[in-house]
């Protein structure tokens, strides 16, 4: 592993975002004319990225402490 930034998980969070279920979710948050349809699809929006934040979080402390696993060095008895 050679870099620490949680690019799985970014990946897969721009795929969702870009797919046409998440634009469709997206424009309906956000572009809709009617305001019961954004009241209902905005907070999902925000459950959803906020679910999409903390795994790319959760992926780059676990590279963290691998990569400051293997810079320890290991040692031989």
């Amino acid at each position: 592993m050679t870099t620490r930034w949680p690019w799985i998980s970014m990946l897969l969070s721009i795929i969702i975002l870009v797919s046409p279920l998440g634009t469709g979710v997206l424009r309906d948050a956000f572009f809709s004319g009617e305001l019961l349809s954004r009241s209902i699809a905005q907070p999902i929006v925000f459950i959803g990225l906020a679910i999409l934040i903390s795994i790319c979080v959760i992926e780059w402390l676990v590279r963290s402490i691998i990569s400051k696993r293997r810079s320890g060095g290991a040692t031989t008895s």
